[in-house]
């Protein structure tokens, strides 16, 4: 359980010398954040490690979509190992196309990674026995997103990841058709520095 700004004012508030209702309130966050950990809300993200199945009801861009399960609980996915190109970019919405392709209304398996910073759960989805994410690259919709892929993902997946991506750039399937497509984290870079 990791702990925030607010919980961290709340436990100082305990300790101080505020008044008894400035007490109370930071108690009551401190137990609201206890009973959202001890009992997270459904939809929420899955524990690392965890595997979710279910149908996807919702495809959000080329690297995230939202599975509903078997007990009518909605969780959202963000592709682990790899990174498609933003809606606004170039293929955005083409990569888009292509994962609602393979998985919209399709049942899929999905082994969680890791939570990240927006509560969505990371993972490598699976529909039988076809792993999405490499198949992704494979089509040339999605780069594998090294940095992040080398901290959590096994080396001979790595090596995979890394000639699929290869193969495609050297056929020039989807994105890699552009004289020099820009990797999403770069045009991320980029929009937060312009504005």
């Amino acid at each position: 359980m990791s702990i925030n700004r607010r919980q961290l004012a709340a436990i100082n508030t305990l300790f101080s010398n505020a008044s008894p209702l400035r007490k109370f309130m930071a108690a009551l966050v401190l137990l609201a954040a206890l009973a959202a950990w001890l009992w997270p809300q459904p939809g929420g993200g899955a524990q690392t490690g965890a595997q979710l199945q279910g149908t996807v009801v919702a495809i959000a861009d080329g690297d995230t979509l939202t599975v509903l399960d078997a007990a009518q609980q909605q969780h959202k996915v963000r592709f682990a190992f790899i990174d498609a190109p933003e809606k606004a970019q170039p293929y955005g919405q083409r990569a888009r196309q292509a994962l609602s392709e393979q998985v919209f209304h399709q049942a899929v398996r999905v082994e969680v990674i890791e939570q990240d910073r927006y509560g969505r759960n990371v993972g490598r989805v699976w529909r039988q026995d076809q792993d999405i994410n490499l198949l992704l690259v494979q089509q040339g919709y999605a780069w594998h997103y090294r940095q992040y892929a080398q901290k959590t993902q096994s080396g001979s997946d790595f090596a995979r990841y890394e000639a699929a991506q290869q193969q495609a750039e050297h056929d020039r399937l989807g994105l890699w058709q552009q004289t020099t497509p820009q990797a999403p984290w770069d045009w991320r870079r980029n929009k937060r520095e312009a504005g």
